[in-house]
């Protein structure tokens, strides 16, 4: 009886607290019925103080979170799969999580998010906007006005989407130009220009690309996807020469602006070629395959594969590329994916098209901070045109595509968790 005794007494001495320590687990494997709405719920608790641990690579990134009515309830309301499970239970996870691939990341802070988007309304979706709507995520919008204020500084991660900053309005002009949206395009980014002290909108997209350089300089996280991946690239190499048709700013482009760009200026890739027809709905063969090109593969044949990193040794990549599969459906965009060729070589890839032609998803370190570039418009619209309507995100509650979006939100609210041994 005594030894019993001693056993028991030793356990708890063991396990302290922890054995009456409850947490809420959630799943983020085929288990789970909503993932992205479990992202959310994640931000939920820290915007309230709540701790929630990241456990990386263990059962697609599941999150164990502070046992509180509070959240059982939330988990509740937004049809998030979940399990009360004990302390000895958490202790079993930190065990097996010590033995594999795992590891366990503390999320302390909310981020404050923001969204690059324009006051009027677009002829196309934003798949961030769509998943931060969705997650029930906050997030603040902002235009050229704010960043040339210097109001980055107030964001702890910033997305940019379909935006063209080379100046070129999105190369719609052989089929657009006479479309009311377009003009007014054109019209609401001119006005804009002048009011900040430019002589043409060109060269006003470049200040704002150079700001976000700065903002990650400065230890922003920055997201990107579809067109401004390149188009900034484009933005920054061009700083000092014209790349635009005349059609777009009012003169013509500088015949020598190809040998003109510096690519040490750029965030992720370099030795690429302009496209300088504005006919051409294409920016540059950073794109691939090419938006003017016929495309030969299709939405059953087109998938993209997600590198497996170590989740102790390569916290941060392991983070990004969570998910319950490892084999991601594939989808177009005004910028589809990444030439590989092109990549600079500090760049980490995260994500590539099987065929190994062509990269889908990568990071980068860039002063204190960091960018990641997400190639495509909608993980769940294939081929997405302009005109069409936004995707219902409550019939893709399990997108592994849009997951990857909602990995780049917690992303900032890390820190490596320190265990005892």
């Amino acid at each position: 009886m005594k030894k019993l005794a001693l056993i028991i007494f030793s356990l708890f001495i063991v396990h302290g607290s922890a054995v009456f320590a409850q947490k809420v687990l959630i799943p983020m494997d085929l288990k789970q019925t909503d993932h992205l709405k479990a992202y959310g719920v994640a931000f939920w608790a820290l915007e309230r103080s709540i701790n929630v641990e990241w456990l990386l690579n263990y059962r697609g990134g599941s999150f164990l979170i502070e046992f509180f009515p509070a959240v059982e309830r939330e988990l509740r309301l937004r049809g998030v799969t979940f399990s009360n499970i004990s302390g000895v239970q958490v202790s079993q996870i930190y065990a097996e999580i010590e033995e594999g691939n795992t590891d366990v990341i503390l999320l302390e802070k909310a981020p404050k998010v923001a969204i690059y988007t324009p006051p009027n309304k677009q002829v196309w979706d934003d798949a961030v906007t769509l998943a931060l709507t969705y997650a029930e995520i906050p997030y603040e919008t902002f235009w050229d006005e704010e960043v040339l204020k210097g109001d980055l500084k107030k964001y702890d991660w910033l997305h940019l989407h379909h935006e063209d900053f080379s100046g070129q309005y999105g190369k719609f002009y052989a089929n657009f130009r006479n479309a009311p949206w377009y003009i007014e395009e054109v019209l609401n980014s001119e006005t804009m220009a002048k009011a900040a002290g430019f002589s043409k909108v060109s060269e006003e997209k470049k200040a704002v690309a150079r700001a976000f350089k700065n903002y990650v300089l400065s230890g922003g996280f920055l997201f990107a996807m579809c067109s401004a991946t390149d188009t900034i690239e484009l933005a920054l190499a061009a700083e000092n020469t014209d790349i635009a048709a005349m059609v777009f700013d009012g003169d013509p482009q500088d015949p020598d602006c190809q040998a003109k760009l510096d690519y040490s200026k750029t965030f992720a890739f370099e030795n690429f070629t302009i496209e300088l027809n504005p006919l051409v709905y294409e920016h540059s063969d950073i794109d691939f395959p090419p938006s003017n090109m016929p495309r030969i593969r299709n939405a059953e044949a087109d998938y993209f594969t997600l590198f497996e990193f170590s989740a102790k040794y390569d916290p941060v990549p392991t983070m990004l590329t969570q998910n319950h599969v490892s084999v991601v459906k594939g989808f177009m965009g005004q910028l589809t994916g990444f030439k590989r060729s092109l990549i600079k070589k500090s760049i980490t890839v995260l994500g590539e098209v099987e065929t190994g032609e062509a990269v889908k998803y990568i990071h980068g370190n860039l002063g204190r901070g960091t960018f990641t570039f997400y190639g495509g418009h909608d993980p769940e619209d294939y081929q997405h045109f302009v005109y069409d309507p936004p995707t219902q995100l409550s019939l893709h509650k399990n997108s592994p595509g849009y997951r990857l979006i909602l990995n780049n939100i917690l992303f900032p609210a890390a820190k490596k968790k320190k265990r005892k041994t």
